[in-house]
C-alpha cells in the first residue's frame, strides 16, 4: 500500500481515472442539455436519480441506520453546499467551454488550504502561501480580465470551486461518520430541497424522451463515478490518489474538443498547468506533513 512503501496500487489508479472519465462525461452531457433545459431542473434530476440509486443500493443493507448521524446539522449543511456547487458549476458549463470550467473548479485545493487556516486553525506557512498564490494565478490566466472568458460564467465556475472547498472542509469535520451515511445525506438533502422549487420553474412544453434517458444516464454515471472513487479509497490513501484526479482535465479537454469543437487557447493551457501544479504540490506538501491525509477528499467535478 502507498502508506508503507510509497507504491500506489495500479488498480487504484485505474479506478480514479475511470471515475474522472465518468465525471467528465457527465459534465459534457449536462453541457448539452443545459442549452435546452433550466439548470435547476438538471441539477434536481441528476441528484434525484443518484438519491434513488443510493436508497435502493444501501437501504436494504442499513435500513434506518442510513439516517444515523452524530451531527445532523453539519450533514444537512454539507448536502446544501454540494447542491450549491452543482448549481454553480452547471451554470458555468452552460456558457463556458468544458475544459476551462473544469480547470477553474480544480482550484479547490488552494481554496481548501485557505479555509483550513480560517476554520480548522491550521497554520498558513510561507510555502502554503506560495501554493495558494500559484493556484489563484492559474485562475487569472484562464479567465484573463478583458478576455471573452471573463464573464458571469467564469464567476459561476469560481463560485463552484469555493462551495466545493467548503464541502471538503465540512467533510473533514465529519471524518468519523459512516461513508454510506455521508453519501446518503449529500445526495438526498439537496434533492429534497430542490423538490420544493422545481414545480415553480418554467419547464419546457415538450421534453423529448431521449433527453429523459440522458438525464437518467447522468445520474447513473455520477453514481458510478462516486462508487469508483470509493473503491479507489479502499486501495490507497486520498493523498496518494489525488494526483491522478487531474486526469479529469485531460478527459474534459478531449471531450470538449471532439464533442463541442472547443480547444483551450495557449494562456488557458498555461493556467490549467499552473492550477494542476499548484494542486499537486499542495497535496505532496500536506502528505509529507501527514496532516489530514486520510480524510482529505480528492478534487473531482461531479
Amino acid at each position: 500500500m502507498d502508506e508503507r512503501g510509497g507504491h500506489v496500487p495500479q488498480a487504484a489508479i485505474v479506478l480514479v481515472c475511470a471515475a474522472t472519465l465518468c465525471f467528465a462525461t457527465l459534465d459534457s452531457l449536462v453541457k448539452y442539455l443545459s442549452q435546452m433545459y433550466p439548470v435547476t431542473v438538471l441539477v434536481w434530476a441528476r441528484w434525484t436519480v443518484q438519491s434513488l440509486i443510493i436508497i435502493c443500493w444501501l437501504g436494504p443493507q442499513m435500513g434506518l441506520g442510513l439516517l444515523r448521524t452524530d451531527n445532523l446539522t453539519a450533514q444537512l449543511f454539507r448536502g446544501a453546499i454540494l447542491i450549491a456547487s452543482s448549481l454553480c458549476f452547471m451554470s458555468a458549463l452552460r456558457d463556458m467551454p468544458l475544459a476551462e470550467a473544469t480547470a477553474l473548479n480544480y482550484s479547490t485545493p488552494a481554496l481548501v488550504t485557505i479555509m483550513a487556516v480560517v476554520f480548522l486553525d491550521e497554520r498558513m506557512t510561507r510555502i502554503r502561501v506560495a501554493f495558494v498564490a500559484a493556484g489563484l494565478l492559474g485562475m487569472l490566466l484562464i479567465v484573463r480580465p478583458g478576455s471573452s472568458l471573463f464573464q458571469g460564467a467564469a464567476l459561476f465556475a469560481i463560485g463552484s470551486a469555493w462551495f466545493y472547498a467548503t464541502f471538503q472542509v465540512v467533510t473533514r469535520k465529519l471524518a468519523q461518520e459512516d461513508w454510506r451515511t455521508l453519501m446518503f445525506y449529500q445526495s438526498s438533502f439537496g434533492t429534497a430541497a430542490l423538490s420544493f422549487i422545481v414545480p415553480f420553474i418554467d419547464w419546457p412544453e415538450v421534453i423529448r424522451w431521449e433527453h429523459v434517458v440522458i438525464i437518467i444516464v447522468c445520474g447513473l454515471i455520477g453514481t458510478l463515478g462516486h462508487y469508483l472513487f470509493l473503491r479507489a479509497f479502499q486501495l490507497a490513501s486520498a493523498s496518494a490518489i489525488t494526483p491522478f484526479t487531474y486526469a479529469q482535465l485531460i478527459w474534459a479537454t478531449l471531450i470538449g474538443w471532439v464533442a463541442f469543437g472547443s480547444f483551450p487557447e495557449f494562456w488557458t493551457l498555461v493556467g490549467m498547468a499552473v492550477i494542476t501544479g499548484s494542486g499537486l504540490l499542495i497535496t505532496l506538501h500536506e502528505r509529507r506533513k501527514a496532516r489530514s491525509a486520510a480524510i482529505a477528499a480528492p478534487t473531482a467535478v461531479d
